[in-house]
């Protein structure tokens, strides 16, 4: 997450990154909680695993958070698309804005899938790249400016 933090932080934004255990998502909502303040004023997010354990945390009841940027998120396994609904039965409880970069190839998200999951959303932007997979490198200046400009439409806490 190095280069996203640093992208962010060189278009103003303070960013931080932290190490989650690994195990199943739900299981590690506790150490995102214990790591990162729940307020108003705080913007979570991640990639892959990070991103649904952030979107975990988002649902939860009374969170605060002021947005959601998921980037790759892993709507289901690669080869198991059926396993998508279990993976955003979560989402209608998430309040705060969400931003989901993803790339049209990534074998964790069929794109017909990723863009009908929006409905469960209240207030989603999806941003796809082509001929990309499960990494946004590629395209990492690009999406951190779409990042930026979403998080400049952001209430302040």
């Amino acid at each position: 997450m190095r280069p996203w933090v640093e992208g962010l932080r060189l278009r103003g934004y303070a960013a931080d990154a932290i190490d989650l255990p690994r195990r199943r998502a739900e299981a590690a909502v506790a150490a995102l909680q214990a790591a990162v303040p729940a307020r108003a004023d705080v913007v979570l997010g991640g990639h892959s695993y990070g991103g649904r354990v952030a979107s975990l945390a988002a649902a939860e009841p009374g969170a605060p958070y002021a947005a959601l940027v998921l980037l790759s998120y892993p709507l289901h396994r690669p080869g198991g698309p059926e396993g998508w609904d279990a993976r955003t039965e979560h989402w209608p409880a998430i309040r705060c804005p969400v931003l989901l970069l993803s790339g049209e190839s990534d074998p964790f998200a069929r794109l017909e899938l990723l863009r009908g999951a929006l409905s469960r959303l209240r207030r989603a932007e999806l941003h796809t790249y082509p001929r990309l997979g499960h990494t946004l490198r590629p395209v990492l200046d690009d999406a951190l400016d779409r990042i930026a400009r979403f998080l400049e439409h952001v209430p302040a806490g």
